[in-house]
């Protein structure tokens, strides 16, 4: 035991310090002087590397309530530190652009005719329809001309003679299956950028109807149109833009051509599968050109009962462009239609497709005939202009058009 003293006199040194009553006072005077330097040097350190400490601390304890890595803490403190407050503040107040104040304006937006909706969007989005029918806003009604064509519009430079004067009161639309239709339209043309997304369409198929529609909903987007007129690349006007505009805009009819007819072109395409959403006795027939208003088109577009019928049973000897509007027509809401076209053609030859007309056949006197064919009614009495459009003619007849049509129908007046 003595031998062990002798071998650690600093151990037993130490332990009569800490356990003799006599040395209490050496005690508190070795640990007072070590917190004092314990607080020097955090005040130092404190006032040396304050942003750094700060800065490097908070991003520390960022990445410990994320479950960060050692990895993590390191690469963060080889990074230079953000700005200050103020420095971040003046940076922001330079890049970050001040939004503007949302308006009524910015809800009316027309989409461009070439979107990127799909037919899904496109029909739910112009299905839309506001519960509160007086427009907030000022507003001049608009006839929509939709152009239904294998290519580009071959008649457009009579067309052009026939809008000219007139902007702010048509719109136009084209659907096309010709992917370079638009290719030659110059930036000038009324045509120019007019095209909307397009699909094939086939003679009497389904998708004809389908073509039908998305130039529709196309139009609808636009709320200041109000009438919605059907065309193709070899229609013609009968009359000036005035006297066009006037007759649809003043309408309180739509224009569907519907009627029943026996035997194999008639009710002879009807299948029973369509029973019971469409009965024999329902079945309709008509020509596929129509002019309509826009609570119709609304409907048109939105219906998926009928449509769906067409779909899948119409085929073959069907031909759904001259049965489905018809028939939807006259069965919901017979009672604003006309049950007639405003398209002249002729089908007195037979077969399946009406008269071609070539330049031989444009003269002042045939003109003059097919605006003044027969009578009709308009708005419950007897009217003298029943057909406002004309078919079908062939691109060889423009040039004669252009030289008779704009005085004979007196274009720009």
């Amino acid at each position: 035991m003595k031998n062990n003293n002798t071998q650690n006199p600093s151990i037993t040194t130490l332990f009569k310090l800490f356990n003799a009553p006599l040395h209490i006072s050496n005690l508190l005077s070795l640990m007072l002087f070590f917190f004092f330097g314990l607080c020097f040097g955090i005040i130092i350190t404190f006032h040396l590397k304050n942003i750094s400490f700060n800065l490097q601390f908070t991003q520390f304890t960022h990445f410990s309530h994320s479950n960060a890595t050692l990895a993590d803490v390191s690469y963060l403190a080889t990074q230079s530190p953000p700005p200050p407050p103020a420095e971040l503040e003046l940076e922001l107040e330079a890049t970050t652009p001040v939004p503007e104040k949302v308006g009524l304006k910015n809800y009316l937006t027309v989409p461009e005719p070439m979107h990127d909706m799909t037919d899904e969007e496109l029909l739910w989005r112009a299905s839309m329809v506001p519960k509160v029918r007086d427009y907030p806003f000022e507003r001049t009604e608009k006839v929509a001309f939709m152009f239904l064509t294998r290519g580009p519009v071959v008649l457009s430079p009579l067309w052009e003679k026939f809008f000219k004067g007139n902007d702010g009161l048509f719109s136009i639309y084209v659907h096309s299956s010709d992917s370079s239709a638009n290719v030659t339209v110059p930036e000038d043309s009324v045509f120019y950028g007019r095209r909307i997304p397009s699909k094939d369409v086939e003679w009497g198929k389904v998708n004809m109807i389908e073509a039908e529609r998305r130039l529709l909903a196309n139009a609808l987007l636009d709320f200041s149109n109000q009438r919605f007129v059907l065309l193709s690349e070899s229609c013609i006007p009968l009359f000036n833009f005035s006297t066009v505009y006037t007759y649809l805009i003043n309408s309180k009819h739509n224009f569907v051509e519907s009627y029943d007819l026996e035997g194999p072109v008639g009710r002879g395409r009807y299948s029973p599968k369509m029973a019971p959403t469409v009965d024999i006795e329902e079945w309709r027939k008509g020509s596929q050109w129509f002019e309509m208003n826009r609570d119709l088109a609304i409907e048109v577009i939105s219906d998926k009962m009928y449509f769906s019928v067409f779909h899948d049973f119409c085929d073959g000897q069907c031909y759904a462009d001259e049965h489905y509007l018809p028939t939807f027509v006259t069965k919901m809401f017979g009672e604003t239609n006309s049950n007639r076209t405003l398209h002249f053609v002729d089908w007195a030859k037979g077969g399946p497709h009406p008269t071609r007309y070539t330049r031989n056949d444009v003269t002042e006197e045939f003109l003059e005939e097919l605006r003044n064919d027969k009578s009709c009614e308009y708005n419950g009495k007897e009217n003298q202009i029943c057909h406002l459009f004309a078919r079908k003619f062939t691109f060889h007849a423009l040039d004669r058009l252009l030289r008779i049509a704009p005085k004979l129908m007196q274009f720009n007046l």
